[in-house]
């Protein structure tokens, strides 16, 4: 959420970072919304004043037996009574309008994000890793033997349809064996606070997280109005909606596994083979919350704990900064880290990391009190996958794979694999 305030202050320099993302000039319009409820929010507070200086009169008139005043003044308590709630009505739905209108604009670039249109412009910053070469073709991971009768499709369309896999045997524990060590690592060696989180959240969380009311489309609501997490990035974030926190608590740094339901709206005939692109899927979020002030270096260390995760697991990757055109609605700045996929002959994202600044919090009131005194700030807050679950699975399995379709998992997952290094052609650990 933007602040009107800001906006009316220096409208250019608004207008000129929303050119940056594309979207065309918005602080006239936002303005005149803005001048017509202060107009009506001024006109109530004078309707009001005359109401009670009026009422203050009447009871003179009816003691000094003037009943002709004392009923033009009745008259006009009542009438300005009346003005004020309807002045009040009105910019009551000025303000709703207002709101709805800045609810809907995505979030400034900053400064340092490089101008672009769409994917093609994102920058490299870091490459970490060599590319195996193989001396066969490479397969993709749903083509392996190992794994093609443990990644059951079929079936998992025959219940929910297209977009779902019902993994089974080894692959399905591999998968789990990920994302234990994903969060053990978060929690042992990054200092995050492991969090077990609803995945059915209230309209209030997702407007607060920025995906709400844009992309209700991109996520499933219950008949009964919850809706499903597009990530655990929703409740981590909005547990600290209408918070004022004392700034030595910051900053707060969570992580979760969860479930997460995304309709994948926009995405038909987009990788529709294998599970790189489901309806529902697992993924390891982490969540920051911190003063403004340390925004940007928590960041980066967020991308570091994503990045250490691949290198854990011998995954080559890249790391780029996406241009303007390219990033999420709420972001502010964000990187992504792309996986290497050697069935595509590919990096595929596999992580975002974003800040969002003061965006969302404003959207759910979070503040936190500053040490040196002065009123309540808003803090900024941050996420970024670490990692997506089933998109490392498709790495593992694809960058460890040999010639007869067995695969070498890295040593870091044998701990949660009973001791077992390999996935046989069979299916099986050994």
């Amino acid at each position: 959420m933007h602040d009107i305030k800001a906006i009316r202050e220096n409208p250019t320099a608004f207008d000129g970072a929303l050119s940056r993302r594309g979207d065309a000039p918005m602080s006239a319009s936002l303005l005149e919304v803005d001048a017509a409820r202060r107009a009506k929010i001024q006109a109530a507070e004078e309707a009001q004043a005359e109401q009670n200086k009026a009422s203050k009169l009447v009871g003179a008139a009816k003691a000094s037996g003037d009943e002709a005043e004392f009923e033009r003044l009745r008259a006009l308590v009542a009438e300005k009574k009346a003005a004020v709630a309807q002045l009040n009505e009105e910019a009551k739905a000025e303000d709703a309008k207002l709101t709805d209108m800045l609810a809907r604009i995505p979030n400034l670039p900053a400064s340092d994000v490089p101008e672009g249109a769409d994917e093609d412009d994102n920058v490299e910053v870091s490459l970490w890793g060599t590319p195996r070469s193989f001396n066969f073709d490479a397969k993709e991971h749903f083509e392996l033997a190992g794994v093609s009768a443990s990644m059951d499709f079929d079936t998992a369309a025959k219940i929910s349809g297209a977009r779902f896999v019902m993994l089974k045997g080894a692959v399905a524990r591999i998968h789990r064996a990920l994302a234990q060590f994903m969060i053990d690592t978060h929690v042992d060696q990054n200092g995050l606070l492991e969090v077990n989180s609803p995945v059915l959240v209230r309209d209030e969380a997702m407007y607060g997280t920025d995906k709400l009311p844009k992309f209700g489309d991109d996520s499933y609501q219950t008949t009964n109005g919850w809706w499903l997490v597009p990530t655990s990035e929703v409740p981590l974030t909005y547990s600290v909606a209408g918070d004022i926190l004392e700034q030595s608590a910051l900053p707060i740094r969570m992580t979760a596994h969860t479930l997460c339901f995304r309709s994948e709206a926009g995405s038909a005939g987009r990788d529709t083979s294998g599970m790189l692109r489901q309806h529902q899927f697992e993924k390891v979020e982490m969540v920051s919350v911190t003063h403004p002030d340390e925004s940007d270096a928590e960041q980066k260390r967020m991308l570091g704990c994503a990045e250490g995760l691949l290198e854990a697991l011998k995954i080559p990757y890249r790391t780029v900064v996406l241009c303007t055109g390219d990033m999420g609605f709420g972001a502010r700045r964000t990187y992504d880290i792309e996986a290497w996929l050697p069935g595509q002959n590919a990096y595929r994202e596999i992580s975002s990391v974003s800040t969002t600044g003061d965006f969302q919090a404003r959207r759910m009131n979070a503040r936190f009190k500053p040490e040196d005194g002065g009123k309540p700030q808003f803090v900024h807050t941050l996420n970024g996958s670490g990692l997506a679950v089933g998109r490392c699975l498709i790495a593992v399995l694809e960058n460890g794979q040999q010639s007869d379709g067995s695969v070498i998992l890295p040593n870091v997952l044998a701990p949660y694999l009973g001791g077992k290094t390999t996935l046989t052609s069979a299916g099986v650990l050994a």
